[in-house]
């Protein structure tokens, strides 16, 4: 039986932030949980399905591997070293702690019993670039509107010179327990958001939040040969953690800006070339553009449209290839307009020299005078 896609599974797209498959996945575990469907088998295939699905999507190396190649991606037994390798990471352990401490009460998502830490939000930045920027790659800055600790308060939310307290509802622990029928629930406590603290004289920066706005300047390289929808990513330049927790990451999404000439198909290069019918009807030497300068391209007598030339070596050079592809020059015809009287009287004079020499036309021009002959017949 196929294996459905990951994406389906948790409903999400598949440009989905790390956050989206997060509360997706959050939702799904909630709703088919053994412990809450404990005669159904169709809950506990769902929940391991959902578990697998979000295992894989919350690991960059292991998405980047799936959307690429799909499950054989990810499968260690398909021959593509199951990349990702086994769980181990913290996302998954994070993400699981945190539903299972709050709904069942496991309290996986605390540590030694205090607040509970989270990881930052990722965030994500629209690079616009153009096409000869994503072939030759360049350097670039960017700045990124984001969230990042107050220099007022050191981070902690209260005013220089006082100190937060401990939580009164939860008394420090960021949690508390909830008792619905059969399930004892532990939720985050409403009155510090898990922060575990309250603050009674809170700092005028940042408010409280420990947290301020801010705008930072970021180098970033992009590499040679990247393609529209790739993505780069800047380790821990995402939002700040809570409470400690380890900051997010920044992902910079490539956005290539339609060329003039070029259309790009992977790492080959399509563009039309127009030139003079009579060019097209004699043949001759065209001289054409390329990304990196000029190239030459033979026409032989009696070219139609249509007819395509291939500049080897003259396309894109990807990010995982060895050589560059090509360029692939489309013929198109150009037909004179506004001809003056003398040279409507010469192009008469040249068809009518044309019929009476028996000259052949195009093949194309052949097939369709037939089938008209064929059809007045």
């Amino acid at each position: 039986m196929a294996k459905r896609d990951l994406y389906e599974i948790l409903g999400v797209a598949k440009n989905a932030t790390q956050d989206e498959i997060r509360k997706a996945y959050r939702k799904l575990a909630m709703k088919f949980h053994p412990d809450r469907n404990p005669d159904s088998k169709d809950a506990e295939e769902k929940f391991k399905e959902a578990k697998e699905a979000y295992e894989i999507l919350s690991d960059e190396q292991k998405r980047e591997a799936y959307d690429r190649y799909g499950h054989a991606g990810v499968d260690p037994n398909a021959g593509m070293g199951g990349m990702g390798g086994g769980m181990g990471g913290a996302g998954f352990a994070d993400a699981f702690g945190d539903i299972f401490g709050e709904i069942f009460g496991g309290g996986g998502g605390r540590r030694g019993g205090g607040p509970q830490v989270y990881r930052g939000a990722d965030l994500r930045y629209s690079l616009d670039i153009s096409l000869e920027q994503a072939a030759a790659g360049f350097d670039t800055e960017i700045r990124v509107p984001s969230w990042e600790n107050c220099d007022t308060c050191s981070g902690t939310g209260a005013k220089p010179g006082t100190s937060a307290q401990t939580c009164r509802t939860c008394q420090g622990s960021g949690a508390v327990r909830m008792q619905q029928g059969i399930f004892s629930m532990q939720q985050t406590c409403p009155t510090c958001h898990g922060s575990g603290k309250e603050i009674p004289d809170p700092c005028v920066v940042c408010h409280g939040e420990g947290k301020v706005k801010k705008t930072k300047t970021l180098q970033v390289k992009i590499p040679a040969g990247i393609d529209d929808g790739m993505r780069i990513r800047s380790s821990g330049n995402g939002e700040p953690g809570v409470n400690g927790g380890p900051p997010g990451d920044l992902y910079v999404e490539i956005r290539i800006k339609p060329h003039g000439i070029f259309q790009r198909d992977g790492e080959d290069l399509h563009c039309e070339l127009t030139i003079p019918f009579t060019t097209a009807a004699l043949g001759g030497t065209v001289e054409v553009p390329t990304l990196t300068g000029r190239g030459e391209i033979t026409i032989p007598e009696g070219t139609q449209v249509g007819k395509t030339f291939r500049l080897r070596g003259k396309g894109i050079k990807g990010l995982r290839s060895s050589y560059p592809g090509d360029l692939y020059c489309h013929i198109q015809i150009e037909t004179p307009v506004r001809l003056n009287e003398e040279q409507k009287k010469l192009l008469r004079q040249f068809e009518q020299a044309l019929n009476d020499g028996g000259v052949k036309h195009s093949p194309k021009s052949e097939s369709w005078t037939d089938k008209v002959k064929s059809f007045f017949s």
